[in-house]
Parts: C-alpha cells; sequence; structure tokens
C-alpha cells in the first residue's frame, strides 16, 4: 500500500517540536536516529560537533495510516531553510519499482536534489521539488520490495 505523509524540517528544534505533538496526540516515536549515529559518508565533511546530536529522523504515528515524520537541518542546507515552507509531502511505497515510476513522474521538469537509491538506513529513498515548488520524498524500504 502507498501512503501519503508530511514530513517537517526543522532548524535544530526538531526534537522539542515532536516532544511537543507527542504531548498533544499522545503515542510514542517508533525510531529517534541523531546526525552522530550515521556512519561516515565518503565525500562529506566531517559533521560539526554542535550538529551531532541533531535529528536525522524521527517520527511520531497519529493513526494506522497516518505518521509525522521530521529532522534537523544543518550544514549547507540550514541557510536554505524558510520557516513555512519547512516541509515535503513524503511517499512510502511496497516496491522499488513503484517509487521509480512516481518518482520519474512527479519529478518531470523539476530539481531532483537525491536520485533514487539504496541508503546505509536500509530504504530506496529520493528527493526533488516539482516542477510547481513542492518538495518530495519517496521511500520503500527494502526489506518489504517485492
Amino acid at each position: 500500500m502507498t501512503t501519503v505523509n508530511v514530513y517537517l524540517t526543522f532548524n535544530g528544534n526538531c526534537e522539542e517540536a515532536f516532544n511537543f505533538y507527542k504531548s498533544v496526540f499522545g503515542g510514542e516515536f517508533p525510531y529517534v536516529g541523531r546526525f552522530g549515529d550515521m556512519p561516515p559518508q565518503e565525500n562529506m565533511p566531517p559533521l560539526p560537533k554542535e550538529h551531532k546530536n541533531r535529528i536525522m529522523h524521527m517520527s511520531l504515528p497519529i493513526s494506522k495510516e497516518t505518521t509525522i515524520q521530521g529532522s534537523d537541518t544543518g550544514g549547507e542546507w540550514s541557510n536554505q531553510l524558510v520557516v513555512g515552507n519547512n516541509f515535503s509531502v513524503s511517499i512510502n511505497t511496497d516496491s522499488t519499482a513503484e517509487a521509480d515510476r512516481l518518482f520519474n513522474g512527479l519529478s518531470s521538469g523539476g530539481n531532483v536534489t537525491m536520485a533514487m537509491s539504496k541508503t546505509f538506513w536500509g530504504s530506496y529513498f529520493g528527493m526533488f521539488t516539482d516542477k510547481f515548488g513542492i518538495n518530495w520524498m519517496l521511500s520503500c524500504e527494502l526489506a518489504n520490495d517485492h
């Protein structure tokens, strides 16, 4: 089943925001990943010490089908963050073929910021801004691909 959720981007206060959302919606965080937990990446500068505790990814289920997801930004991307436009539409699919189909269709005429590829966290993932200026993320958990 393909699901669509919102992905929120913060500049250092993602955890504070999600704790607030949790106080309103209830529930638990199934995953909280910090930038300091990431393995070293080729061709990437070292992460500044003050960013290691920032949130790389976290989520809060709101219902069986709906989840709020989010992360902090930093480094070269932090100056591009605009409050009010700091979200993406996040699509999760059951197959890499469906992820590719949606990615290729929706990104046509837009700007691909990360091509679809396998990630260290076990997903097939990509990001782009469509030709209308909307930010999108596509993901397929590789363990679920069929």
